[in-house]
């Protein structure tokens, strides 16, 4: 089925946006509490490492019997490759799901300028309509070069029709005006400056076309060293030993991580030991305990937990500018006897 099909026509949709961990997965798990209970939704989820974890923590709190359709494109920026990946996914996700509202997620580190483009296609004019970008950043941040002389964290909050700056719970006193004066300098005439904490982003926010179209430029390149005729470590079978790893690099960043077959049990409080522990920019993780399924979200503020109703097995992927070469050999150790 194509996605210009009869039966999908001017489809409201959405990039939500934003760097590492400023908590962009939150706001749409947010967001799906205010979807109507007739409403056929999609989300297109993009993430920088092979393994793929958001996918797994959106299916364990909102299913497809609950109108939620979630589609995964793990292994770098979806838009790489003349935005292909990118294409397949969204296709077959238009066709499972005939969604009411399309939500897109891209990577932290991807580039939203491409994503944009993408949607902007002949190909989706009549399927799809392109509604605000709303672009979730961190105002602490704005103190840290790492941030505002990284490329991508500059083109997110260029191209926001809707900047929103997430944790402010955790600001003083000088960070709202600083992310004001931020937009201003780089942000888009038209662009608003909202606050907000948890990702708790109201529904009425999404409406509304994007002007961003014309900050899209044609000619942008980028660098993530995965290769696309190398199968993705999501989709390759977990070999004998029980587990497999997968490595990705790029925009400065390196990620690492596994999947476990579903039969390896962990242990909750060697695993809650470890992860508390961590030292990384970011760390997502579903793993199948002796307590439950239970998912994890480490960033620089705190490492937090929910328990889920199922996952197919335990993953984990881990981002930092360097990876801990021991962690593999910790983890198997939180394993159950």
């Amino acid at each position: 089925m194509s996605s210009n099909s009869p039966d999908i026509k001017s489809v409201p949709t959405n990039i939500i946006t934003g760097f590492l961990g400023v908590g962009k997965t939150s706001a749409i798990l947010h967001l799906l509490k205010s979807k109507p209970d007739n409403e056929r939704w999609a989300v297109l989820v993009n993430e920088f490492g092979e393994i793929g974890i958001d996918g797994a923590l959106v299916q364990g709190q909102r299913t497809e019997e609950q109108g939620v359709f979630i589609r995964e494109v793990p292994g770098g920026c979806m838009c790489c490759a003349a935005g292909l990946p990118m294409q397949i996914a969204l296709n077959q996700l238009l066709a499972k799901a005939k969604p009411d509202r399309v939500l897109i997620e891209p990577t932290g580190l991807g580039h939203p300028k491409e994503v944009l483009q993408v949607l902007s296609a002949e190909y989706y004019q009549d399927a799809l309509s392109i509604h605000k970008t709303l672009t979730l950043v961190d105002a602490r941040k704005l103190t840290d070069p790492r941030y505002t002389e990284h490329e991508t964290f500059n083109q997110q909050i260029a191209i926001g029709d809707l900047i929103i700056g997430n944790k402010q719970d955790l600001y003083n006193d000088e960070d709202k005006a600083r992310l004001a004066n931020y937009v201003e300098k780089i942000g888009q005439a038209h662009a608003e400056v909202l606050y907000t904490q948890q990702g708790e982003i109201e529904f009425s926010l999404l409406d509304g076309s994007t002007k961003g179209f014309s900050f899209a430029s044609k000619s942008h390149h980028h660098h993530h060293h995965h290769h696309d005729s190398k199968p993705l470590a999501a989709d390759l079978p977990i070999p004998d030993q029980g587990f497999l790893f997968a490595q990705n690099e790029g925009e400065g960043f390196q990620s690492a991580g596994w999947r476990f077959s579903p039969d390896k049990l962990f242990n909750y409080q060697k695993l809650f030991a470890l992860l508390t522990g961590l030292c990384a920019e970011r760390m997502k993780a579903v793993f199948i305990t002796d307590e439950g399924v239970v998912g994890y979200n480490l960033t620089s503020d705190a490492l937090t937990e929910i328990q889920l109703d199922d996952c197919l097995e335990s993953r984990i992927e881990v981002i930092s500018d360097k990876i801990d070469v021991s962690l593999e050999a910790q983890l198997l150790t939180c394993l159950s006897d």
